[in-house]
């Protein structure tokens, strides 16, 4: 698997947005009522319905965990993955501890989060089946 980019944003309309991808060559991912992965030449952009974004209120629930509307991240191979967890742990960092999301489900990764000297959320995500980052 060649690393590919990810990032996530707030959307107001998934039908809209997903509309939008797909005339300009995007593939669908993987998505659900409140948000869709969209394959833009190899990179991955999760749009999570968020209808007006509020920065003040960031954060939509996914799997019974809260986590960050806007962020950004890559995905790594496992072994990879499991080195810059392991480095970043041993900082001190604001570090979201790794959670396994999508278990035994299609589109299974191990994610976790790590917040920049400015505020902004990077996700580091490892998926069980690299053939599976883009899904349905």
């Amino acid at each position: 698997m060649q690393t590919a980019f990810h990032l996530s944003l707030p959307c107001s309309s998934i039908r809209d947005t997903s509309g939008f991808y797909t005339g300009i060559g995007a593939i669908l991912g993987r998505k659900a009522q409140n948000w869709v992965d969209v394959n833009l030449y190899g990179h991955q952009i999760t749009f999570t319905k968020a209808g007006k974004f509020n920065f003040q209120c960031p954060n939509y629930v996914f799997e019974g965990k809260i986590l960050p509307s806007f962020h950004f991240g890559i995905v790594l191979e496992e072994d990879a993955w499991n080195t810059v967890y392991e480095k970043l742990k041993g900082q001190n960092l604001d570090l979201v501890t790794e959670s396994t999301f999508l278990k035994e489900k299609v589109g299974e990764h191990r994610s976790f989060f790590v917040e920049d000297p400015n505020g902004y959320m990077l996700e580091f995500k490892c998926f069980k089946k690299s053939q599976d980052i883009f899904k349905n």
